[in-house]
């Protein structure tokens, strides 16, 4: 009968007798992710799913006995968007004249009009606020501030400080066929100046500047920018909300008149315009 050989630590391994082959001990194998799986062990990187992989809440009429409770951001979104939706139209009444300065507006009131709740109007209205259209109501709502000529002499002085220099710079330096790009939004905003509405006829003016503007690269600048040309849209206390026609495309004629010196690299004439367009700004 064979011993067992001794192995390196002084035991004898069974059944290993001269010149059999040492057992190797038996190496414990890496887990099966599709094992783990299969066995409803939720894998490491299924430990925080991707929104796109969270299941849909029932909707109504579904039947969810049973099942876990789903975290689910999607009315966070819906709210989000209901209340951009929102902000947009209140902006566009705004600009209309549809909001009155010195008149108050309940969140409540406004939402039936738009058909939402009054959590995403009011959430509008705090940015509103925050950008000095409107501002708070105790107990009632909002109010539209109610601007002047000065105001509005202020903001055409502090838009022609910004933007100046910086359309004489760019006068020197942008290639033509890039103003050549732009070609198509000055065409809209002589489109919109026929329509006659003051709204429509802003949204294009300031993309026009905006898209001006972004080619000097400066973020903040066209940020800020932005901001004063949507404060000086808002209408006066006492003024039209509906201006003639003929105003808005005089305005718009600018904008083509402008895009045409600059493609000439024309700086005076480019300097003159651009004075003439902020003094007449309304």
């Amino acid at each position: 009968m064979k011993q067992g050989a001794q192995d390196s630590a002084g035991t004898r391994t069974p059944g290993a007798g001269r010149g059999a082959v040492p057992r190797v001990p038996r190496q414990p194998q890496a887990a099966d992710p599709r094992r783990e799986q299969e066995a409803g062990e939720p894998r490491r990187d299924q430990e925080f799913p991707a929104v796109a992989d969270l299941p849909r809440a029932g909707v109504r009429g579904e039947h969810t006995h049973g099942e876990p409770p789903v975290l689910h951001p999607r009315p966070l979104v819906r709210r989000s968007s209901v209340r951009g939706q929102i902000l947009q139209a209140l902006r566009t009444a705004l600009v209309a004249g549809e909001l009155k300065p010195g008149e108050v507006y309940s969140a409540p009131a406004l939402g039936e009009r738009f058909g939402v709740s009054a959590t995403p109007v009011r959430e509008a209205m705090q940015q509103l606020t925050l950008e000095g259209a409107v501002e708070v109501v105790p107990n009632r709502g909002f109010r539209v501030i109610e601007r002047g000529d000065r105001e509005l002499a202020e903001l055409a002085e502090v838009r022609a400080l910004l933007e100046v220099p910086v359309m004489l710079r760019l006068a020197r330096r942008v290639p033509v066929e890039r103003w050549d790009e732009l070609r198509p939004l000055a065409e809209a905003t002589v489109r919109a100046a026929s329509s006659g509405c003051r709204a429509t006829y802003a949204e294009a003016d300031r993309a026009f500047h905006r898209a001006v503007l972004s080619l000097s690269g400066n973020d903040q600048l066209v940020q800020i920018a932005e901001d004063l040309h949507r404060r000086a849209q808002w209408p006066l206390v006492g003024g039209s909300a509906r201006p003639a026609r003929a105003d808005l495309v005089a305005d718009a004629a600018e904008h083509t008149a402008l895009l045409d010196a600059l493609v000439a690299r024309d700086v005076d004439v480019v300097r003159a315009l651009v004075a003439e367009h902020f003094a007449g700004a309304d």
